[in-house]
């Protein structure tokens, strides 16, 4: 029990700093220990089980108990448990996955280089992008345009894209040459009566002065996430991504993907950047890439990134980067063989299917006094909670609805996120029909309890 020096609750307290997590706080409340998964669903330590309605972090696509990606660990982990791809060496699990990568992507592509996490896939992103800027005799080309509210990692340098006050307070953050343009909530953000058509042209006009205000010749790439993942689930407006690409064309500025959430069938297709007809010269990847069940991220560059980056490493004599971990074979054959099921299983079909239905039944909630907005695409949802539906003010201070709401909701059951006041939904990709019922009710009652709370 917690109350037992050496539980495991009371050593958890005593040896682990967690993340995103208020570390006072914690060593009075301590954690819930999740000791099972199977399917959609979790078991804690207490025997109890919950639908993860956040497949864990946005990332467990085929579910928690694929025997076949524990298969696909064990048998590589017997063979060559590891390898690395510095100074011309590679093995098989990851020659085939850089192909599978590069011809399945939604533009051409021509190189994938691999890393453990999207924030360290975002980190060397960056790093390219810079040290292509360099090869082209362009040094002054250095700053990267992202958007508040993105999400792009927590190193030094992608926790500078990030444009969340939590990832930057109190580290010094964000670093030089990373600016920050506005966040394309149609619902938080539009001005009275701004159609999102109205309201995308406007942000790619602010992003256009943005440019011409810092010198388009200093610019040297945009970054975003197809869909905001942790910023809210933030879907973009129509127009929106049509508009800013012509103004990065304009002024020859690269456009970098982030498809760590969105990728492999989160948006209802492969890609996010195919939802929304992005034609990205840098894609990062990680996340249901393998469905977490081990460490694996990637990126791919298309020829305008690789022959720049080739001759410059050609001039230098390498390309000074790598990570030891990276490409592991283990999580490459894991990896390998998550791609194979979400194809021959339909996973994609089923996102925008069952998504389909998700957001519907989720949109049947936009009636309740707490909700302020439900928006979503695919298997990716919020619903926004508010204390006045009329002004979209707060209850109290931002987040403390939120934080409520997500609290009794895994009272009943189900696991999810509050960014915010925003409540989040990223379930496995093989959620059904009726297992969103089960997920939508409990968010339902869960909203009901917290009317009552906050009117007490």
């Amino acid at each position: 029990m917690d109350g037992q020096p050496n539980s495991p609750e009371a050593r958890d307290k005593k040896y682990h700093l967690h993340s995103y997590t208020n570390a006072r706080r914690h060593q009075e409340v301590g954690p819930m220990i999740i000791e099972k998964g199977d399917g959609i669903y979790v078991e804690d330590s207490n025997g109890k089980r919950y639908i993860e309605a956040m497949a864990g972090l946005w990332s467990v696509g085929v579910g928690f108990s694929e025997p076949r990606l524990v298969e696909a660990a064990a048998k590589q982990m017997a063979k060559l448990p590891f390898y690395h791809n510095f100074t011309h060496k590679a093995h098989s699990p990851l020659i085939d996955l850089a192909e599978k990568l590069v011809t399945m992507a939604p533009v051409p592509m021509s190189k994938a280089f691999f890393t453990n996490s999207g924030s360290e896939g975002n980190d060397t992103a960056m790093k390219m992008v810079w040290y292509r800027s360099n090869a082209l005799g362009q040094p002054q080309r250095k700053k990267l345009i992202s958007r508040k509210r993105g999400y792009h990692g927590v190193t030094i340098a992608s926790a500078s894209l990030t444009g969340l006050p939590n990832n930057q307070i109190s580290f010094d953050l964000p670093i030089a040459n990373v600016l920050h343009t506005e966040s394309p909530h149609h619902w938080r953000d539009a001005l009275p009566g701004e159609t999102e058509e109205q309201f995308s042209t406007r942000l790619a006009e602010q992003l256009e002065q943005l440019i011409l205000a810092e010198g388009p010749e200093t610019i040297a790439a945009f970054w975003g996430e197809p869909v905001m993942g942790a910023g809210g689930v933030v879907v973009p407006p129509a127009g929106y991504w049509e508009k800013i690409q012509a103004v990065l064309q304009k002024y020859d500025i690269l456009l970098v993907a982030d498809e760590v959430i969105c990728g492999f069938g989160r948006t209802g297709n492969m890609f996010g950047s195919q939802t929304y007809a992005m034609k990205p010269d840098i894609m990062v990847m990680s996340k249901q890439i393998s469905s977490s069940y081990l460490p694996i991220s990637a990126l791919l560059i298309n020829d305008t990134v690789f022959e720049p980056l080739a001759d410059e490493s050609n001039r230098i004599g390498t390309f000074g980067h790598g990570f030891t971990g990276g490409g592991h074979p283990v999580a490459a054959a894991v990896a390998l063989e998550n791609i194979a099921i979400i194809e021959e299983r339909g996973l994609v079909d089923n996102a925008r299917e069952v998504g389909a239905y998700m957001q519907k039944r989720l949109r049947e909630l936009a009636s309740h006094e707490l909700v302020g907005e439900v928006r979503g695409v695919g298997l990716i949802a919020a619903v926004e909670l508010v204390a006045d539906k009329a002004t979209k003010a707060p209850w109290g201070n931002v987040g403390a609805l939120g934080g409520l709401a997500n609290g009794l909701l895994q009272q009943n059951g189900v696991i999810s996120r509050n960014m915010g006041d925003a409540i989040a939904f990223c379930p496995p990709l093989i959620i059904t029909e009726k297992q969103v019922d089960i997920v939508v009710d409990a968010v339902a009652k869960s909203l009901d309890a917290a009317v009552k709370q906050v009117k007490a």
